[in-house]
């Protein structure tokens, strides 16, 4: 049986017509490619050239053989073209979604680094509420969700993503902007826009409250992070969000930020289908999340 190297001499040796030109052509020596290519008439136990003035034009009893090393090679390079368009993304489609605080900006942050990796990846994205994310991977609408709330459920996989911190936003020129730390006590004696509890990102919201035995009583509900910087860009009242929500250069103008004095977890996580493999997209975009999530929190820390 010919070898792979054995073939890749003949089809060189035919396209070249010398061995030197086919050792050139396969960046090796010449007499190594005539010492191969003795080795393989000898072992077929026919002559596959014939050689006038050193020239090597292939024999007749060897044409078929040529025919089908030719076919050989365009299966080789087939499957190169095939590999390359895999490399770039080339005639496939990933689909992605994220919550909104995570959608605001590290979301779309992530799919221009993935995107840059795979320039011709078609891609389908996606912004989700938690609890529509698991009919979101359980239909197969999409292979990665990136959430803010830990789904328990048998049919997700919840790979940890990030855990950063909860943030007091105010109105520009409001008295807490004197202050380097803003206590929950000091919330809670203002007018707070928040999130009803009876949504997951309402209860992360409320959990430093509630941790601490403070009584929230919102003088503004809101449906999104994004609303919620809006109505406090607007003078409207003060609020607690996490910091994904607030990076960005497409923050809500008209608003500061400052850390809580209390501790406060805000934690991200990658939700997938559990009894599936990833594509090497979905694994990519695991990774550029956790990049964009890492870079807003070295970010707020040298600011």
């Amino acid at each position: 049986m010919l070898t792979l190297r054995q073939i890749e001499v003949i089809r060189a040796i035919t396209m070249a017509g010398t061995v030197k030109g086919a050792a050139e052509l396969l960046g090796v020596s010449a007499p190594g490619i005539s010492r191969l290519m003795k080795h393989t008439e000898a072992q077929l136990g026919i002559r596959l050239f014939s050689r006038t003035h050193g020239r090597y034009a292939p024999t007749d009893e060897a044409r078929d053989i040529f025919a089908q090393v030719s076919a050989v090679f365009q299966s080789v390079e087939n499957l190169q073209t095939s590999i390359e368009a895999l490399k770039s993304g080339g005639g496939r489609v990933a689909a992605f979604a994220a919550v909104p605080s995570i959608a605001h900006h590290v979301f779309p942050a992530a799919v221009t680094r993935l995107r840059r990796r795979f320039p011709d990846l078609r891609l389908s994205l996606n912004t989700i509420k938690i609890e529509e994310a698991i009919d979101y991977l359980l239909l197969r609408r999409g292979e990665v969700a990136a959430l803010s709330y830990k789904l328990d459920h048998p049919g997700l996989l919840m790979q940890p993503l990030y855990s950063g911190r909860l943030m007091a936003i105010f109105p520009a020129g409001h008295r807490f902007a004197e202050k380097e730390m803003v206590s929950l006590q000091s919330l809670v004696s203002e007018r707070l826009i928040g999130v009803g509890r009876d949504d997951p990102y309402g209860r992360i919201l409320h959990e430093p409250f509630r941790q601490n035995g403070l009584d929230v009583d919102y003088a503004i509900m809101a449906r999104t992070g994004e609303m919620i910087s809006a109505l406090v860009g607007q003078g409207m009242g003060v609020a607690v969000m996490d910091e994904l929500s607030l990076a960005g250069p497409a923050r809500q103008p008209g608003i500061e930020v400052r850390p809580i004095a209390e501790p406060t977890v805000f934690r991200t996580y990658a939700a997938l289908k559990a009894d599936e493999p990833r594509s090497i997209f979905a694994e990519a975009m695991i990774e550029m999340l956790r990049a964009e999530m890492n870079l807003v929190a070295a970010t707020r820390s040298s600011g």
